[in-house]
């Protein structure tokens, strides 16, 4: 059967439906909602202001941070220079690792050089093989 035969015998339907559609749930009926769902919290929370200990703590531990920066004795290094350096990697550790990487791209990339630049080996042919 053609395809035009189809779309001929076919029975035709409205592009768009004239029906309007519910967009409601048919579920959302005043009856299906108990009242034993909503229970009231009867929790009573603390009052929540800014005068509570935490921030008390941390307005006391804020002015003795900044007074020990302030009026600490200064040294050649300081505190956390000397814990930084304590606790990273040496500075020749990295350099032995990037001249390695180095010396690795750069027998890789001739690697790929030799696989780019690499030609088949010429095949000679003969036109008429059995006089050879």
């Amino acid at each position: 059967m053609s395809l035009l035969r189809t779309a001929l015998l076919r029975p035709q339907r409205a592009p768009f439906s004239t029906v309007p559609r519910r967009l409601a749930s048919s579920e959302a009926h005043d009856e299906h909602h108990d009242d034993h769902h909503h229970v009231e919290d009867t929790t009573v929370y603390p009052k929540e202001d800014f005068s509570s200990s935490i921030w008390r703590n941390a307005i006391v531990f804020g002015l003795v941070g900044a007074a020990l920066y302030k009026y600490a004795p200064s040294s050649e290094d300081p505190i956390l220079t000397r814990f930084i350096s304590h606790y990273s990697t040496p500075k020749t550790v990295w350099e032995d690792l990037n001249v390695k990487h180095l010396l690795q791209t750069v027998e890789n990339q001739i690697d790929t050089l030799v696989i780019a630049d690499a030609r088949r080996p010429p095949v000679h042919r003969y036109r008429y093989p059995q006089y050879v």
